[in-house]
């Protein structure tokens, strides 16, 4: 399928998976419409857009947990280019701490931005969709929307949420009869982007980016492979692979080496840091950044497969181990 001059919104495109995404259709010459709070960000994100030959941006600042404001971005973007071929719902935020340390209004703003964000998003772009007889609707998930992490509990909890939004609305639109609509999920591993230090953060430890690290092109190339290739669902990363396999063979056995591993590669426990609400009531100033320093663009495929091979051989060591007992 010949991609340009599509036309694809992309929310959370200020940094991260977001604008590594846009300026991957920006690359095959598509118009891009980049939403997020940050509009210094945007517009920083779109001047990398424009590099690329044929590609046209349109900068739209919006907080996705605001229906009508994703009402506009929609209207914004067929006012501007007549249609919309592509919708990513990317925009996330996240919250560490035990359960019982994550303030309330922390906790509701993850699940509104990460799960009540992708509704919105859904319901602006899916009616014009329909109008026009075609589009996707890619959802940016993640490997804890299958196995959950401790810490993090309002993320995984989102993130299965955003799974289910996927099957159920391609099993509506399959009763419907509805064609040349597909919805998609990605399901993500770790990935280097800002989102770590942007976390509200009520551990007492340093969050940091939990091995394997890869890169956001990573995903971003997977979501444009999306658009020409429609697939119900797709993991990013050979670790995150590895156990979603394992947690369909053993899913316990899976959950106690997420637990193990969130332990110890999510925090760092050599270094306090105080407690924060992070980005998810304020916006982080600045121009924004695809990466986050973790070192997903140069750590090498034998880590990344060491890694994935350790967790594996933890589930199945204490497969064999629950086996004899």
């Amino acid at each position: 399928m010949r991609l340009r001059d599509h036309v694809v919104v992309v929310t959370g495109a200020s940094s991260g998976i977001g604008r590594a995404t846009a300026e991957a259709f920006a690359r095959k010459g598509c118009a891009v419409v980049l939403a997020a709070r940050r509009e210094e960000a945007l517009r920083a994100a779109a001047r990398e857009c424009e590099r690329h030959k044929g590609a046209r941006t349109l900068v739209v600042p919006t907080d996705t947990t605001d229906p009508k404001a994703v009402e506009d971005l929609a209207r914004r973007a067929v006012d501007e280019f007549g249609r919309i071929d592509v919708w990513v719902n990317n925009a996330a935020v996240n919250a560490f701490g035990r359960f019982e340390d994550v303030p309330l209004e922390d906790f509701r703003r993850v699940l509104d931005v990460n799960v009540m964000g992708y509704v919105h998003g859904a319901r602006a772009a899916l009616p014009v969709m329909r109008e026009q007889g075609s589009g996707t609707l890619i959802n940016i998930s993640s490997i804890v929307g299958v196995v959950a992490q401790p810490y993090s509990h309002p993320y995984g909890m989102s993130k299965h949420a955003v799974r289910a939004l996927g099957a159920s609305l391609r099993q509506q639109l399959r009763l419907e009869g509805v064609k040349g609509i597909d919805v998609c999920t990605v399901l993500p591993a770790t990935i280097d982007t800002p989102h770590f230090q942007q976390a509200a953060n009520h551990t007492g430890r340093k969050v940091v980016a939990m091995p394997p690290v890869y890169s956001p092109e990573r995903v971003a190339r997977e979501v444009v492979a999306l658009v020409r290739h429609p697939r119900r669902e797709v993991v990013v990363g050979p670790a995150g692979r590895a156990l979603v396999r394992q947690s369909r063979m053993t899913p316990a056995l899976a959950e106690r080496a997420m637990a193990r591993q969130t332990h110890k590669g999510h925090l760092d426990h050599d270094e306090q840091a105080p407690a924060s609400h992070g980005a998810l009531h304020v916006p982080d100033p600045g121009e924004g950044a695809v990466h986050g320093g973790w070192g997903g663009r140069s750590r090498t495929a034998l880590r990344r497969v060491a890694v994935a091979a350790a967790l594996t051989g933890a589930v199945v060591t204490a497969g064999r181990r629950w086996s004899r007992a």
